[in-house]
């Protein structure tokens, strides 16, 4: 193991996690990950020995039978995972985000309905906020959620991109509700929709017609969600209290663009390291081609971006562990990281030559799921638009 991407301060106890992490990476997904993302199969032995090491369970209390880590210890378990294989950070994320909203708003029922049995993978989470015209602008969902005479609730609806949409069996799903509050923002409700795992009709009014072919991120299933009188009492609220799923959502997103940051590190470092394999293994003119001063400072530009990246994920997943708002920092961790692992892929692309467009070759899978990142929990267009309005209020003349 290089000197990049270490972590300073580490308890013995976090040390010891991600040994375990990046042998399971070694040893169990960066074998097969090539073979399975190119028959786009779900990575079922992956998973099931994840839930052995009780990754399912990491930030879950230990009272709920978790093992009560921190964010940062799930941040850089992340990014090992997706140094090992993109898709399966994907599995653990939309669980992990899910299992975060019932620890910091669900009720104290909630917690003990579902905590214990997210925390050994038996329910598996996943959320849902974007539509099909929805975008990133969250203020004009449309899904709707109406309030009957005996206070449940009647779901009506059409969701997009759901990672987990078909494995999954607990749904955070965002709804417009009639509140009678004066903000947009504050008749939202977040619902926590039960249903069974598989396609088609997985639960009353609730089908998940099937996986939507993608580029990349293969493996794991994206979906969409359609809700069609979906009936649900209330006590399906997250948090008990309709008009507070927007604030609830946004405190979530806020852990999952650490978590991209995190899984574009570890497709940042993956790719420095087949970059820099590679350009000891190949010769032209008699010498290596890392001896080529071109690709000698691409390396360097690489390694810099890896270093940078991984810096700025831990300082805004620490920042986050001390529960200060940190929607500033998250964007600038999720951009960055986005950004530099795209240019670090693409260079060891570039290093590797036409070999690197051979399917192959592992470095033809990361370009095409480090594209993801661009996009994944907001654009960078996005956190540019978070970042700079932030920063207009603390430099306000």
């Amino acid at each position: 193991m290089g000197r990049l991407a270490s972590t300073e301060n580490l308890t013995e106890e976090q040390t010891a996690i991600l040994e375990t992490i990046r042998d399971f990476v070694d040893e169990k997904i960066i074998p097969v990950a090539q073979q399975l993302e190119h028959d786009d199969e779900y990575p079922t032995e992956i998973i099931e020995g994840l839930k052995e090491l009780g990754v399912f369970g990491l930030t879950i209390p230990e009272e709920f039978g978790g093992l009560g880590e921190s964010l940062l210890t799930y941040a850089l378990v992340v990014e090992e995972i997706a140094r090992g294989w993109m898709s399966v950070s994907g599995v653990i994320n939309t669980h992990f985000i899910v299992a975060y909203l019932l620890q910091q708003h669900g009720t104290e029922e909630q917690k003990q309905k579902y905590l214990p049995k997210m925390a050994v993978g038996e329910v598996r989470g996943a959320f849902s906020m974007s539509e099909p015209g929805l975008g990133s602008d969250v203020s004009a969902v449309s899904t709707k959620a109406t309030k009957k005479d005996d206070g449940s609730y009647s779901i009506t609806g059409q969701k997009m991109w759901l990672t987990n949409g078909g494995t999954s069996t607990l749904v955070a799903v965002l709804c417009k509700t009639d509140e009678g509050a004066d903000s947009v923002y504050k008749n939202m409700t977040t619902f926590l929709v039960e249903k069974e795992p598989g396609f088609g009709e997985t639960a009353q009014g609730v089908t998940v017609p099937g996986k939507i072919a993608k580029m990349g991120y293969k493996g794991v299933e994206t979906t969409e969600l359609i809700l069609e009188d979906h009936q649900i009492s209330a006590d399906q609220i997250l948090g008990g209290e309709p008009g507070k799923g927007f604030f609830q959502m946004m405190d979530g997103v806020e852990v999952g663009r650490v978590n991209v940051a995190a899984r574009a590190c570890g497709l940042a470092i993956r790719g420095f390291e087949l970059g820099i394999a590679y350009a000891q293994q190949r010769k032209t003119f008699g010498k290596q081609i890392a001896d080529h001063q071109a690709v000698l400072f691409r390396l360097a530009e690489m390694a810099t971006k890896v270093e940078t990246i991984h810096a700025m994920m831990v300082r805004s997943a620490r920042l986050k562990d001390t529960g200060k708002r940190m929607d500033v920092e998250a964007g600038m961790a999720k951009m960055l990281a986005s950004e530099y692992a795209n240019e670090v892929v693409e260079d060891s692309f570039r290093i590797h030559g036409g070999y690197g467009y051979s399917k192959e070759y592992e470095i033809e899978r990361l370009m095409r799921e480090v594209k993801f990142m661009l996009i994944g929990e907001g654009t960078s267009d996005i956190q540019k638009m978070i970042i700079g309005r932030a920063l207009l209020r603390d430099y306000k003349l």
